[in-house]
């Protein structure tokens, strides 16, 4: 089966596990939903979540699906304001062929995080993949999806470029 399963038990996130307070409040929107969806046991599964819940965090977000035990990750679907802020369409594509160094960026480790956590991970900072792009602030927050509710095979990510 593919994706990794984790060390211990996926439990539903509490708002404390990985998103502060601080966070903006459309990445607290997304983290509310991803917990609303959750099943009586285990974590949502991609068969939770629904885009018309959701419609105007579509153009942000992305979904990663997880293969392997030493996970791989290809760009089932890139929003559209992911695409403009990467420059090109990497859907279909695995994320260490669609960016150079990959394998060692703090998004390769954000999206591992989420799939051996079963928790949220969130970030804000630079953005780690698009290059020239140092002089903007992004939040991201990944989530992980398990068919099964214990073995992510997917991570939905809610990137959003800052105000500046």
């Amino acid at each position: 089966m593919p994706g990794v399963t984790p060390h211990d038990d996926c439990k539903p996130a509490a708002q404390s596990d990985a998103i502060p307070k601080e966070c903006h409040p459309r990445v607290s929107e997304m983290a509310a939903y991803w917990r609303s969806i959750h099943p009586a046991k285990g974590i949502p599964g991609r068969q939770h979540f629904d885009p018309v819940d959701i419609p105007t965090f579509l153009p942000n977000i992305r979904l990663v699906d997880v293969r392997g035990s030493s996970p791989r990750f290809r760009a089932r679907l890139v929003g559209t304001k992911l695409v403009e802020l990467h420059g090109f369409d990497y859907t279909g594509q695995w994320l260490e062929d669609a960016y150079a160094n990959f394998e060692n960026s703090g998004t390769h480790l954000g999206l591992l995080a989420a799939v051996s956590s079963c928790k949220p991970d969130w970030r804000r900072g630079q953005p780690l993949l698009s290059e020239g792009k140092d002089f903007i602030q992004i939040e991201r927050l990944n989530l992980p999806f398990a068919t099964d509710g214990e073995t992510v095979d997917m991570v939905l990510s809610y990137i959003m470029v800052l105000p500046a």
